[in-house]
C-alpha cells in the first residue's frame, strides 16, 4: 500500500471549514442525544446484575480491536496517516447506527444500546489511551502523534463534551418526560442517521479530487480492517460463551464504529490529515453497508437466547 502513487497522502490536508467542525459536533450530539432516549438508571442497574456480556463486549471494543488494528498495521505497513486513521477509528467506541442494525439481526438490542452508553463513557479515558498507546507503539505513526502533539486530556474533554453531554441529557429527558421520548426516538434515530450520512457524502463532495485519488490506497484496508472487527466481536463473545442473541449485538457493536467521532477528532486534533480523515469517512460509508447485509443474513434465523 505503501507505494509512491500515495506518498502525497501523508501531506495533504482536506477542505473541513471551521463552521463545518461545529455542524459535525452539533450532528454527533444528536446522534448521542437519539441513543440516549432509549436508556433509563435501571437499564444500568439490570446489566450490574448481569455485567458479563457488557464487559464482554468492552473488551471486544477497546482491547481486541485494537490489538487487532496493530497487527494488521505491521502486516501491511500502510502509509502513516492511513495506518493512524486506522488506530484512530478502532480506537472510538461504536457507531450510532449499531443499535439499529442489532435490532435488524435479530440480536439484543438492549445490549447494544447499554454497550453504546457504557463504551461512551469509557471513551473519554479508552480512545485518548488507544490513540497514543498504539500510535506511539508504531514508528511511523508515532512521528506524526509528534508533530501534532496531541494532548490526551483535551482529546478526553472532546470526547465528553461531544458523547457523554447529550448523553446524560438524552437519560435525564426520558426519566423526566418518557411519553414525549417515546414519540421522539424513532424519528429522531432516523434522522439523525440520515443526516450524518448525508454530511459525509458532502464532505467527500468537496473533497472529491483527493478522495477520488486516494480511495484505492485506503479501500480494501477498510474492507479488511470491518472485517477484522466484526470476526473479533464475534472470536470475543463467543470465547466467553455468550448466547448468540448476545454474540450478535457484541459483533455488530464491535464492527460499528463512531467514525463521526474520529473526523471530529482528526479535523480537530490532526488539522485534517488527508489520509486519517479518507479512512474515516470510507468506515463511515462502508460500516453502514457491511452491517446492513450481515443483519440480513443474520435475520435470516432467530437467534437464541
Amino acid at each position: 500500500m505503501s507505494t509512491p502513487a500515495y506518498a502525497g497522502l501523508d501531506e495533504v490536508v482536506l477542505n473541513f471549514s471551521p463552521g463545518s467542525l461545529t455542524l459535525l459536533n452539533g450532528i454527533l450530539a444528536v446522534v448521542m442525544f437519539s441513543i440516549a432516549i432509549d436508556l433509563t438508571p435501571a437499564d444500568f442497574k439490570r446489566l450490574a446484575k448481569g455485567p458479563k456480556p457488557v464487559i464482554t463486549g468492552l473488551v471486544s471494543q477497546f482491547l481486541v480491536l485494537p490489538v487487532l488494528t496493530f497487527l494488521l498495521v505491521l502486516l501491511v505497513q500502510p502509509r502513516p496517516s492511513i495506518a493512524l486513521g486506522l488506530i484512530l477509528v478502532a480506537a472510538c467506541p461504536g457507531g450510532n447506527i449499531s443499535n439499529f442494525i442489532t435490532h435488524r439481526a435479530g440480536g439484543n438490542a438492549a445490549l447494544s444500546v447499554s454497550m453504546t452508553a457504557f463504551a461512551t463513557v469509557g471513551a473519554i479515558l479508552l480512545t485518548p489511551l488507544n490513540i497514543a498507546f498504539y500510535g506511539n507503539l508504531y514508528a511511523p505513526t508515532r512521528e506524526i502523534l509528534q508533530a501534532t502533539q496531541i494532548d490526551p486530556v483535551s482529546v478526553a474533554i472532546t470526547v465528553g463534551f461531544m458523547l457523554v453531554l447529550p448523553l446524560m441529557l438524552g437519560i435525564t429527558l426520558n426519566v423526566l418526560r418518557p411519553q414525549l421520548t417515546a414519540k421522539l426516538r424513532k424519528p429522531l434515530q432516523y434522522l439523525s442517521m440520515a443526516i450524518f450520512l448525508a454530511f459525509i457524502v458532502v464532505a467527500l463532495a468537496s473533497n472529491w479530487d483527493y478522495f477520488k485519488g486516494f480511495a484505492g490506497a485506503v479501500a480494501l484496508l477498510v474492507v479488511v480492517h470491518n472485517a477484522l472487527a466484526l470476526s473479533g466481536g464475534f472470536a470475543t463473545a463467543t470465547l466467553a460463551k455468550l448466547s448468540p442473541y448476545d454474540r450478535r449485538a457484541i459483533t455488530i457493536e464491535t464492527g460499528i464504529q463512531n467514525s463521526g467521532l474520529g473526523l471530529i477528532l482528526i479535523f480537530g486534533f490532526f488539522n485534517g490529515l488527508g489520509g486519517m480523515a479518507v479512512v474515516a469517512a470510507f468506515w463511515g460509508i462502508w460500516h453502514a453497508i457491511s452491517g446492513i447485509a450481515l443483519a440480513a443474513v443474520m435475520n435470516r434465523t432467530e437467534a437464541a437466547r
